[in-house]
């Protein structure tokens, strides 16, 4: 079992920036990749921005050069960072954490989420 919390959210104006953090606990030492997705209400919950433990990175192509994932690694947990800047409220939406594990059986474990308001 792998627990996510999330902190960072809030309300921003557009052209701002924010800073999203993700707390990974439990079975951590199963886990090859976190990632972030947002969704509106509405649509579909999509993939922002992922990251392997390995340090490889991908980000969806509305946030490239504008969001960065960064991950940080100890013995107890992992945490994920998601660098927001130049916000627009296309942005707004909550956002999840996940964790994916691979084994014993494939898993992907989910945050609870975190709002992320962008005023115009």
């Amino acid at each position: 079992q792998v627990q996510l919390v999330e902190s960072g959210g809030g309300l921003v104006q557009a052209g701002g920036s924010l800073r999203l953090s993700c707390a990974a606990s439990g079975s951590i030492f199963r886990v090859t990749a976190m990632a972030w997705y947002r969704q509106v209400p509405g649509k579909q919950r999509e993939l922002v921005a992922s990251i392997t433990t390995g340090g490889s990175t991908n980000y969806a192509h509305s946030v490239k050069d504008r969001f960065t994932i960064t991950i940080s690694k100890d013995n107890l947990k992992n945490t994920i960072y998601l660098q927001m800047n130049s916000l627009t409220s296309e942005d707004t939406a909550v956002y999840y954490c996940n964790a994916f594990s691979p084994s014993p059986l494939p898993r992907t474990s989910w945050g609870q989420g975190i709002q992320v308001t962008v005023s115009s």
